[in-house]
């Protein structure tokens, strides 16, 4: 077989590939040793006075609209869906905020409708107020990427805080909390 320059074309191509690899690996690691959350993406809607909803019902619960994200203090709106294994995990968390008196409002999220119902049949159902979207428009105007994702939003229908990621009694007392401090609100908590 007669070598030819070109071979080497692909090989140069891997290596490079993994150079570059190295390297993002290596900053990624850097900006997490100080602290720094790397996997966070900044959101689009905090500071911002809340979209539009149009959702669909889910039974007889209900039916949350966009007039119910003021006027109502402090509310916490929480994008699920019975398919997430981490809206599952935060559960707890959010029916333990209901139940302290926070006002909490869900929109099930591309779910399908039995699905839905079993998941709050077998966990409960911590929402005043329920919508569904199944197609995934107003998630894509909310700016949601990933499940659950959380708005706290103020009585003006500002978002004050957008949390990605299951909010579990660690992630409320060491996140949650201080940052809703940071911004003038407080939420009531269980005894």
């Amino acid at each position: 077989m007669k070598f030819r320059p070109m071979m080497i074309v692909p090989l140069a191509v891997t290596l490079g590939f993994f150079g570059l690899a190295a390297v993002q690996l290596s900053r990624t690691e850097d900006a997490r040793s100080i602290g720094v959350d790397t996997a966070a993406l900044p959101s689009t809607r905090e500071g911002r006075v809340a979209p539009h909803l149009d959702l669909t019902a889910l039974d007889d619960t209900p039916l949350l609209t966009r007039a119910d994200l003021e006027g109502n203090g402090l509310i916490i709106l929480n994008f699920f869906a019975s398919w997430c294994p981490p809206c599952r995990a935060e559960h707890p968390t959010l029916t333990a905020l209901a139940e302290a008196g926070n006002p909490l409002f869900g929109v099930n999220y591309r779910d399908q409708l039995g699905q839905a119902r079993a998941f709050l049949s077998e966990l409960g159902n911590p929402y005043d107020r329920i919508g569904r979207d199944e197609e995934a428009r107003n998630g894509r105007d909310w700016g949601v990427v990933a499940m659950p994702e959380t708005f706290f939003i103020n009585s003006e229908g500002v978002v004050v805080l957008h949390f990605r990621g299951p909010i579990t009694d660690r992630v409320l007392r060491n996140q949650i909390l201080p940052a809703l401090d940071d911004a003038g609100h407080t939420l009531m908590l269980s005894q």
